[in-house]
């Protein structure tokens, strides 16, 4: 039975002012999996008139209250477990392991939004003038557009709203077109049933064809005061632009080329089942999911051996299958996308080393590449497919000369036995975030979380995602009359 949902207005469930729908499909199936409301511009303008008259009262909610609802939705999320494991496998082709992680990272996100909510937001200045108390404050914006991707729908989702309604905004919602119940309108359901207000979080689903009218509206309207975006590269700069036309704060957490670099230090049997994870978790459609493998000289014959037989070993298929770790990709698109990458990579001259068959459907077979020339696309395109290129190096200079040679700073992951070698590598790289010792894959609701460059700006998590998304005011409060020259 194929389900339905509308849009969520103001705590009702609404049809499209236009009537129409749009439809979502099972990438592994091609099967519809549900309908959707198609929302339009109008339906834009509906979901910023419920999210603007309930301001108010949120933003006067009292913290206990406040911070409730947000335990109560990360209980529930987890209540739910079974159910965001059949979304996530009919919807985007999410395998279980993968859909468990979303339920237990987007609960710990919610579980940081409550501990936020009583977080001191403000500090007592010096103040000039005699006799006056300064502060400095931090209150919310108002209405916050936020914009939310399929690949890690569940935590990307809840990430999306958690620190702006944390923070006392209220807001509407666009997910995804290829996820709209996962990391939309179960978000939303969540946070609902744990007492979150009418009119406070508003989802407006859309068909693929309209979504760039829907988001320029909703970026446009007056009313909204902030915007948070994550997913491509290339959809961010359009939203980026957007936001600037209008003057408004953007959070941009975009696409990255990243790298796990193998230093010659690193134990190599740790090296490879970091590198496998990093590369192939999710099928690769990780905004940090590591597409190069950069392996020093003396370790890379034997590293690429032992990771080259892992891959091959890897079971790919139907997600609903316990085993299986390399899903479909999130559409049959995708798939031809990532066979256009290794088929010009292979004309260029690189090798394949496994994998590289046609894709079946949505599924892309696991992949590693070696000898890839400058000249080929992949060397500067994200791959986000379950693809990777084993590159060499011989000293520490090159090996961040090549992890730096991107138009993306999003994440790293540097291989060692040796710390102080890690750390000496890691302040040379330039991206948002960098592990040592461990691979590029990573997340954790009170760490500052974001890139640079074409990766994006803004940080999601902890203080610096409530700093996001409020404002502060400078207030002076004078204790006695103070004395004017005219």
């Amino acid at each position: 039975m194929t389900l339905h949902r509308d849009l969520l207005i103001g705590g009702k469930e609404l049809p499209a002012v236009s009537g129409r729908t749009a439809e979502d499909l099972n990438p592994y199936s091609s099967q519809v999996y549900a309908t959707v409301a198609a929302g339009g511009v109008e339906d834009v303008t509906r979901a910023v008139d419920a999210a603007d008259a309930a301001f108010p009262a949120w933003a006067a909610v009292g913290p206990a209250q406040r911070r409730k609802i947000f335990l109560t939705a990360a209980d529930l999320l987890e209540s739910r477990t079974e159910e965001a494991v059949r979304i996530m496998a009919g919807e985007v082709g999410g395998t279980r392991p993968w859909a468990m992680f979303n339920v237990g990272l987007a609960a710990n996100i919610l579980r940081e939004a409550a501990a936020a909510v009583t977080a001191p937001r403000g500090e007592v200045l010096s103040a000039q003038e005699e006799d006056a108390l300064g502060l400095a404050i931090r209150e919310p914006v108002g209405v916050v557009a936020a914009f939310s991707p399929w690949n890690a729908p569940v935590i990307l989702g809840v990430r999306a709203v958690a620190a702006p309604l944390a923070a006392g905004n209220t807001v509407v919602m666009k997910p995804s077109e290829d996820a709209p119940v996962a990391c939309g309108l179960f978000v939303a359901d969540v946070l609902r049933d744990a007492g979150l207000p009418d009119g406070v979080l508003n989802v407006v689903t859309n068909a693929r064809e309209d979504a760039a009218a829907v988001a320029e509206a909703l970026i446009a309207d007056d009313r909204v005061r902030a915007v948070n975006f994550t997913g491509s590269t290339g959809v961010g700069r359009v939203i980026g632009v957007h936001a600037a036309r209008y003057l408004k704060p953007a959070l941009l957490e975009l696409g990255g080329k990243n790298s796990v670099i193998v230093l010659d230090d690193a134990d190599l049997d740790y090296a490879v089942d970091a590198a496998v994870f990093s590369v192939f978790m999710n099928s690769g459609q990780i905004c940090m999911s590591a597409d190069r493998v950069l392996v020093h000289e003396s370790l890379v014959e034997e590293f690429t051996a032992r990771f080259t037989a892992r891959t091959a070993s890897l079971p790919s298929g139907d997600p609903a299958d316990p085993h299986t770790v390399v899903g479909p990709l999130v559409t049959e698109d995708a798939a031809r996308r990532v066979a256009a990458l290794v088929e010009d990579a292979v004309a260029r001259g690189a090798t394949v080393l496994t994998g590289g068959a046609a894709p079946e459907g949505s599924v892309h077979p696991a992949t590693v590449l070696t000898d890839l020339p400058e000249s080929a696309e992949l060397y500067h395109a994200e791959a986000f497919g379950p693809l990777a290129v084993i590159s060499s190096f011989a000293t520490d200079d090159e090996a961040v000369a090549l992890a730096n040679a991107t138009e993306h700073g999003l994440t790293c992951g540097i291989i060692t036995e040796n710390g102080t070698h890690g750390l000496k590598v890691a302040r040379r790289i330039r991206t948002g975030i960098v592990h040592v010792n461990d691979q590029s894959v990573a997340d954790e609701p009170n760490a500052p979380f974001g890139g640079f460059k074409g990766s994006g700006y803004g940080r999601f998590g902890g203080r610096w995602g409530i700093e996001a998304f409020s404002n502060t005011r400078w207030v002076t409060l004078a204790t006695q009359q103070a004395h004017f020259p005219f």
